[in-house]
């Protein structure tokens, strides 16, 4: 997780984002340092950001702008929209009301927690 201003746009966030995820503790052997693929909508259709995604071994599916809808990115991404939309439930998600990044990030992880708690329930679909 990267937290930035809301006044920083997120096309300009990518790449330090990619750069930002930490190692993938779990099997034994190497940890996996960068994903395989980054999945993203047509704002982020750009060559740099693809030639940039390509020199760190990541492949890019990127949907294309000025093409016609149906990449399949929806499939793929839906995952993070409902968790998107999960989060902003919470109204202090929602609208960053805190100053302090700190505060901010323990809220998220706050509703983070909620709403796995609520999915083991079986209360959220």
């Amino acid at each position: 997780m990267k937290l930035t201003g809301a006044n920083r746009h997120d096309v300009t966030q990518l790449i330090p984002l990619v750069d930002a995820i930490p190692a993938i503790g779990g099997k034994p052997g190497a940890r996996l340092r960068r994903p395989k693929y980054v999945f993203a909508d047509r704002a982020y259709d750009s060559q740099s950001h693809r030639m940039q995604l390509s020199i760190r071994g990541i492949g890019a599916s990127l949907a294309r702008r000025y093409v016609e809808h149906g990449s399949g990115l929806g499939i793929v991404r839906w995952v993070v929209e409902r968790t998107i939309s999960w989060l902003h439930q919470f109204r202090r998600l929602r609208v960053r009301y805190e100053k302090r990044s700190d505060i901010h990030e323990a809220f998220l992880s706050l509703a983070c927690g909620i709403i796995c708690w609520k999915q083991l329930q079986g209360r959220i679909c």
